[in-house]
């Protein structure tokens, strides 16, 4: 039976006042009676409450008969379905057969009760007729209405319960539902007593439909009804909000939107639709409000799907959770509730619009995402010095390449990369991307800014990315464990914003620098077989233990991690099927160079589209060096030599690790690559280090030097 409206009966057929029911179920007079009515009863029409008798037969829903005893006074409520009146004759049909057998030993009717909300229409009526399939009653000519409960109860279907309590587990079914008490059925089974569930006792109460959990907190247990087999419990929250994510004290933005959108979802216990104003949205959350009386929400509730509507077919859908409740006036007769919500998976796209959508709403010249016209952009990427002479020199000869691949990228809102411009009436001031070139590890390149119209566009753009990863990071769709940037030292705004941040962290468990020498390879080395010297196979997880053993002693900090060079992190195929989806390449391979079965050295090939990273770094060969005393120049250059033919590379860069190794080894170096690394997670040491930095470079007019605009 779909019972979608608040009701006053816990049982499903007869249930007399004390003990077990004919039919094994509870009592159900404690929550009915008119006792705990809060205002006057007032009268109501035979016309009001016909209609209102077959608004509830449209609905399929249900109807109480009150009955007495004649003898002992023992109270009887039984459900029954109203059938359509049209005039003064009410006919209703028994929800259990069983009821008639009960009613003939000896009962009367005293009263039909109708649910209405928080109301109760109550009537006495004269009975005409009964039978074994239901009864006639004569209408009265008024009823009366009276105040029943603070909050509507909501009937609920095919929600399962499990309460917790010292190590033993009762299992049921959610009754009924409202955000500050709600009643289950459960069962008992030996050893199992009822007698281990007192009233007043604190329980965890799980409550899941057949796919997953809905809601898991702690109650109290208010009441209860007697049964052997059987029992219902009346339970209480006990909390006014959950700690779903680490504790922040820097939270996303917040902004209010005029007008105000909307939150649309199915209630996941009732199955009704639920339509809520939001108070104030960012990427990570939003607030809604709702009348006391008829709240449906209460802190911990998941909400699988979830429509945030911002305008009639502009909206996102999304998986959501209550965290927080605050009660606003509660001394007023209408008082509300304010919800805290947090988002907790949408579909990637819709992420980058909602994220797009907030950032240029709090800054008309920010911009997520959006699409760009090439030529400006590649423009900006000259006139800024991004691209100099020597940096020219190495991608003109594969520049229709690298423009194909920035077309993907910048006009197909890939799930793979993520750009911020602030742009000014058409022109372009300042850029920052990312792309997520290792499984968990988002990469931040390409900054830079114009130094003659808005010398803080460099620190606008870096402040819109500071702001995603804290509204984005906790999202596993993200994949952003870490993030990483490579730059070169004697470059002095990325070391002093990068190297700002690790110094400011001081942890090296959330941030660390690491060093790299670098150098162009040419195919022009003549291997020369030396058989017995080396060997050069595919790495293993003993290989890659070794490997992090060797780094963590070396430096410490997060670049194994960050880089998927873990032991059982040997390559993710999803990540390259994402690159491969767009036309692009991304493809890595891990070797170990070895002499007489010692370990040596280990080399990552990372394989992309020329001009990915304009630095080509995704498109090179890292070479970890574990032992540089015993290994030779010639033997890095063979195992490297092989590698670029068997992947058929003509030249490729080579990052070398510890940038020590380099010179130990004579080997020529072009730079020095420093690579940052950062979890995210921590968002609070991050958020805090970077805003500290944001505010000095704006009290100094922009940190760089403005001969030459910011670039990493």
């Amino acid at each position: 039976m779909n019972q979608a409206q608040p009701h006053f009966s816990v049982s499903e057929g007869v249930a007399p006042v004390d003990g077990d029911s004919a039919s094994g179920l509870p009592n159900t007079q404690a929550t009915i009676g008119p006792a705990s009515s809060t205002a006057a009863a007032r009268p109501v029409s035979r016309e009001r409450l016909i209609n209102k008798l077959n608004y509830l037969n449209f609905q399929n829903r249900i109807v109480l008969l009150a009955f007495e005893h004649a003898k002992y006074g023992h109270a009887l409520r039984v459900q029954a379905q109203p059938q359509p009146c049209r005039e003064n004759r009410l006919r209703c049909t028994w929800v259990d057969p069983r009821a008639a057998r009960a009613i003939s030993k000896g009962y009367v009717f005293s009263a039909l009760l109708i649910p209405d909300e928080q109301k109760l229409l109550q009537g006495i009526g004269q009975v005409t007729s009964i039978d074994e399939e239901g009864i006639v009653i004569e209408l009265p000519e008024v009823c009366t209405e009276v105040h029943s409960r603070r909050v509507v109860r909501y009937p609920c279907k095919g929600i399962q319960v499990q309460l917790l309590k010292s190590g033993s587990r009762f299992e049921g079914t959610l009754v009924d539902f409202s955000p500050i008490s709600f009643r289950v059925r459960v069962r008992s089974s030996p050893p199992q007593t009822f007698g281990w569930l007192t009233a007043g006792a604190p329980v965890m109460v799980v409550l899941s439909n057949d796919r997953e959990i809905l809601f898991s907190g702690d109650c109290r247990i208010v009441s209860k009804t007697g049964g052997r087999r059987s029992r219902e419990y009346v339970l209480e929250p006990t909390q006014d909000g959950i700690q779903r994510f680490e504790r922040q004290q820097h939270r996303s933005v917040r902004q209010e939107f005029v007008p105000a959108p909307t939150i649309v979802f199915d209630h996941p216990f009732t199955g009704r639709l639920v339509s809520l104003k939001v108070l104030d949205l960012s990427a990570s959350g939003l607030a809604v409000e709702e009348n006391a009386r008829n709240a449906v929400l209460m802190p911990g509730l998941m909400i699988p799907r979830l429509d945030l509507c911002l305008a009639s077919n502009f909206r996102f859908s999304c998986r959501a959770q209550v965290v927080h409740r605050q009660v606003l006036d509660p001394e007023s007769e209408n008082s509300c509730l304010k919800y805290g919500l947090a988002l907790l998976d949408m579909d990637v796209a819709d992420h980058v619009q909602l994220v797009a959508l907030l950032h240029h709403a709090d800054d008309r010249r920010s911009y997520v995402c959006n699409q760009v016209d090439m030529d400006d952009l590649w423009s900006f990427f000259f006139d800024t010095g991004f691209i100099y002479p020597q940096k020219y020199g190495f991608i003109q000869k594969n520049r229709e390449q690298i423009k194909q691949t920035y077309e993907k990228l910048y006009t197909h809102s890939p799930s793979i990369a993520r750009h911020f411009i602030y742009q000014d009436r058409g022109k372009i001031l300042g850029h920052m991307a990312m792309v997520r070139f290792h499984d968990s590890t988002w990469l931040i390149h390409h900054h830079a800014a114009r130094s003659g119209s808005s010398f803080r566009a460099g620190l606008n753009v870096l402040e819109q990315i500071t702001r995603f990863v804290n509204e984005s990071c906790r999202f596993s769709f993200m994949h952003m464990e870490y993030l990483i940037c490579f730059y070169r030292p004697e470059n002095r705004f990325p070391r002093s914003v990068f190297g700002g941040l690790c110094r400011g962290i001081d942890d090296p468990r959330i941030c660390s620098e690491v060093l790299f020498a670098y150098f162009h390879l040419q195919c022009d080395h003549d291997v020369k077989g030396r058989p017995g010297e080396y060997c050069l196979s595919p790495a293993d997880d003993d290989d890659l233990g070794e490997l992090s053993s060797f780094c963590r002693h070396q430096s410490g900090g997060l670049m194994i991690g960050a880089l998927d060079l873990e032991p059982g992190d040997l390559e993710h195929s999803d990540l390259s099927e994402e690159f491969g989806k767009l036309g692009l390449k991304r493809e890595r391979q891990l070797y170990a160079i070895k002499a007489d079965g010692r370990l040596q050295a280990v080399a990552m090939v990372n394989l992309a589209d020329i001009g990915l990273n304009l630095s080509d770094l995704t498109n090179s060969i890292t070479l970890f060096v574990l032992d540089q005393h015993e290994i030779t120049n010639e033997t890095i250059y063979d195992a490297l030599s092989v590698l670029m033919k068997r992947f058929g590379q003509q030249e490729i860069p080579v990052l070398i690790y510890p940038e020590a190794a380099a010179k130990s080894l004579e080997i020529p170096v072009e730079k020095r690559y420093v690579m940052w690394s950062l979890m995210p997670h921590h968002s609070d040491s991050f958020y805090r280090s970077m805003n500290a930095i944001l505010r000095a470079g704006r009290r100094n007019g922009g940190t760089y030097d403005k001969r030459r605009p910011p670039s990493v």
